[in-house]
């Protein structure tokens, strides 16, 4: 059954304050001067829960009532700027899909090592590690939902989706050497809202929505609103090991074309994986081919974890969806500032994508015809 959701913006303050936080004395936030990172300290700070919250970033930026401290997570001294920090939740990443991979694996991975070593050598007991609901992989068996504890199967490779598979190989490796530093990880769904990030939602990008012959998408989302709780909630103890933060249940396809007024092209799966491979491969289309699978098959997550503590998601599909539609004429607003023409080129990419792939269809259909 397709769950479209229906218009659930409504505060609901009960479930934003279900639940008893435990003692966080100091937190601190990596990433502090990116847009979700600026948006999690300043609501750190509103929630009065916290002895201080520290800010750290490569360069200083003013984020009133909060200790700013200008620290790389890639530089091995890190451990210096966790002094006194109790709680550490991490967003100095790069969640852009069309970043140099080798640049981006070097922050993603190699900061995510550095900072997990740091963190434990200055005693910090807690570390929200923020990856995505993407690491358990897109298959036609998975359940709807995922409960939080599926074994993740995408691949480790050089995509954005090999980096935060590696960025959770590196905590699972950790844990039981540092028994003292627990790792929570949250994972959530295509992100959209006042930060934006991953694969699916640069696809409203394209003329028209592609759709794998065969297949039934399940959209679903996670507005940045909702995240912010979720990573709130980790970092005061509410919720821990493994995370998931989404909108209830998903959107069909037939949805998705209603809300954006696109239409959707069907395209035989092998000649959408052959033609995204052959773009892939000349530099056209920075993601591999096996990232379609995220479009064809479901990885439906159920926030069962969050909901067992009392929260209760802001934003339904149905309008995360749609925000993400009245802004996607904006410049990117991934949580790595990007350049107008890096939004500019993921933008063709998707376009191209799509394009390309329905004139090899349609270049095959008349050949065949012409057999005949």
């Amino acid at each position: 059954m397709t769950a479209t959701g229906t218009r659930v913006r409504a505060r609901r303050s009960a479930s934003r304050s279900a639940g008893a936080p435990d003692d966080a004395g100091t937190v601190a936030v990596t990433g502090a001067a990116g847009p979700l990172g600026r948006l999690l300290v300043s609501r750190l700070l509103g929630s009065g829960q916290h002895k201080r919250v520290v800010a750290i970033d490569a360069e200083r930026d003013s984020i009133p009532g909060a200790t700013w401290r200008v620290a790389d997570v890639r530089d091995p001294g890190l451990g210096a700027g966790l002094a006194g920090v109790d709680v550490l939740v991490h967003l100095a990443t790069d969640r852009d899909p069309d970043a140099a991979p080798a640049q981006r694996r070097a922050l993603n991975v190699g900061g995510t090592d550095v900072l997990l070593t740091a963190a434990a050598a200055a005693g910090v007991r807690r570390v929200v590690l923020l990856t995505s609901a993407m690491v358990y992989g897109a298959g036609p068996d998975n359940p709807v939902p995922l409960p939080e504890d599926a074994p993740p199967r995408a691949e480790a490779d050089l995509t954005l989706v090999g980096d935060w598979v590696e960025m959770e190989r590196l905590a699972t490796c950790f844990a039981p050497a540092h028994p003292s530093t627990s790792v929570i990880r949250v994972r959530p769904a295509s992100l959209v809202g006042a930060v934006t990030d991953g694969v699916l939602p640069r696809l409203f990008e394209a003329p028209r929505l592609l759709v794998i012959k065969g297949t039934t998408p399940h959209w679903q989302f996670c507005h940045s609103d909702d995240l912010l709780v979720a990573l709130e909630w980790a970092a005061q103890g509410r919720v821990g090991d493994v995370v998931t933060v989404g909108s209830d249940g998903w959107l069909g396809q037939p949805d998705v074309e209603r809300l954006s007024g696109m239409r959707s092209i069907v395209v035989p799966q092998a000649v959408a994986h052959a033609t995204a491979e052959r773009l892939h491969r000349v530099g056209v289309l920075p993601a591999p081919a096996s990232e379609l699978r995220y479009l064809a098959h479901p990885w439906v997550i159920g926030s069962q974890r969050l909901r067992a503590a009392g929260w209760t998601p802001e934003w339904s599909n149905e309008d995360a969806l749609l925000a993400h539609l009245e802004t996607s004429g904006e410049p990117a607003r991934g949580l790595s500032r990007l350049q107008r023409k890096d939004a500019t080129r993921a933008a063709a990419g998707a376009a191209v994508a799509v394009v390309g792939t329905v004139a090899i269809a349609r270049a095959r259909a008349n050949r065949r015809r012409r057999r005949t």
